[in-house]
């Protein structure tokens, strides 16, 4: 069994991440809701919701936690050529809502999403409030890859990305990268390990260092718009 939350519930009103089920890895809790002011309060504690449609509201926070340290980053040889060759342009925040769009079409993951429409809507609440963010990649004007997650304090919390074209959805995370190395920001949290993200430089360390991390690079609450932006 693990808790349930109510809706009326305090924002921040989640048991210690240490807590979280072994199996499946890193479940916290259910229920709740998606205010803007409970996924501020989750992401602050590593916490992220992830559920299907159908299913309640699950809360997660896994052990251990892929991470990507900006300046870690890999380019491959053929990402490298793709940067000079290929004539993608990037941008902050353009079409946020295309990118969620593009990150749950059924037809790019057949294996199915859990961007439902409560998570969509959800976001783009978070990204009005200035907190949730996209990056895009573009090719001769057409929205061809990109990525969004959520922005607290020197933090990004990677949530999806997208590719239409060859090494689309790479190029945004370079451009996420470098933004992040040039505003000092110290983290982009990945959630769980793949083989794609360690190729990138992603690496897993334990959830007690992610929490320690997120308690020095999180002062505050405030929205962190500036880092994202050119």
């Amino acid at each position: 069994m693990i808790p349930w939350l109510a809706p009326s519930d305090p924002p921040d009103a989640f048991p210690p991440v240490s807590e979280a089920l072994r199996e499946p890895d890193g479940l916290l809790c259910a229920g709740g809701d998606l205010s803007v002011p409970r996924l501020l309060a989750a992401y602050r504690r590593g916490v992220f919701p992830w559920f299907s449609q159908g299913q309640p509201i699950l809360w997660w926070c896994p052990d251990p936690r892929a991470v990507l340290f900006p300046r870690e980053f890999k380019v491959s040889r053929s990402l490298a050529k793709t940067l000079r060759n290929r004539g993608f342009e990037t941008t902050f925040d353009r079409s946020f809502a295309a990118v969620m769009r593009l990150c749950a079409d059924s037809d790019l993951r057949p294996e199915g999403t859990w961007i439902t429409p409560q998570m969509l809507a959800a976001y783009q609440d978070l990204h009005a409030a200035g907190y949730a963010h996209s990056v895009e990649t573009w090719l001769d004007g057409r929205l061809v890859g990109g990525l969004y997650g959520i922005a607290l304090g020197r933090v990004f919390f990677g949530e999806s990305m997208f590719s239409l074209e060859r090494d689309a959805s790479k190029v945004a995370l370079k451009a996420l990268v470098d933004a992040a190395v040039a505003r000092d920001a110290q983290l982009i949290d990945c959630q769980v390990s793949s083989s794609h993200l360690a190729s990138l430089g992603a690496r897993d360390i334990p959830r007690s260092d992610f929490v320690t991390l997120l308690d020095e690079l999180i002062p505050d609450l405030r929205p962190t718009v500036a880092w994202t932006q050119r």
